[in-house]
This record gives C-alpha cells, sequence and structure tokens, in this order.
C-alpha cells in the first residue's frame, strides 16, 4: 500500500498500542471532509474486522477498512501536538482541484483530534 507515515505519527501510535497492552492493532476509519480534507477515527483493537486491509509495518500493525485504505493511497500521515491542537494531519502531494479554499488554492490539511477512546 502506497502510505507513508511520518516518524511523529508512528511514535504516536507506537504509544497508544503500548499502552493498551501491545497486541492487536491500530484501527483508523477515513472519511472524506469535502473541501476541509480527510477525517478519522482511531482505535486499538485485538484484531482486524472483516473486510479490512491489515498493514503490517514491522512492530505494528494498522487495520483499514476498504474505504479508507482507499482514500489513503498515496497521502503521508503525520502527528502534530501543539498548543493549538493535537492530532493527525494527512498529507495529500496531489490535491484536489477544490475550489473551497479560494481560486486553485489546496485545502489546508486535515486534523484529525483526539478524541475519547
Amino acid at each position: 500500500m502506497d502510505l507513508i507515515l511520518t516518524e511523529a505519527a508512528e511514535k504516536f501510535i507506537r504509544r497508544m498500542l503500548r499502552f493498551s497492552g501491545g497486541t492487536g492493532g491500530f484501527r483508523m476509519v477515513v472519511s472524506s471532509g469535502g473541501c476541509s480534507g480527510l477525517s478519522a477515527t482511531f482505535d486499538v483493537e485485538a484484531a482486524p474486522q472483516a473486510g479490512d486491509v491489515v498493514v503490517d509495518r514491522g512492530d505494528y500493525r494498522l487495520f483499514l477498512p476498504q474505504a479508507s485504505a482507499e482514500l489513503l493511497a498515496g497521502i503521508t500521515i503525520d502527528f502534530r501536538d501543539s498548543m493549538a491542537s493535537t492530532g493527525f494531519v494527512f498529507i495529500d502531494p496531489n490535491p484536489s482541484s477544490c475550489k473551497c479554499s479560494g481560486e486553485g488554492a489546496p485545502a489546508k490539511p486535515a486534523l484529525a483530534q483526539l478524541g475519547e477512546f
């Protein structure tokens, strides 16, 4: 799968898995937010669900529903933690031609905010 995770994103995923007992995988459900980009929910789960794409990253696994895997093709996933916001950031090297953010201007990277598990 053509998916890039930054060191910061991988560190957060490993931390979540470690805090949850270190077994299973990191499930991420991604949806399109139109001009605002992608949004995601995530959790640590013991096993993939039926139909999930399993991405083995060596020391951890990602569980992605098929539709999420398709949305993430070619995307870089970063994780940012600042006073203003904390969460995953989805960076598309080939943003769509959505005109919502200005004539021809790409939308800002989407931020998946941390929530309760």
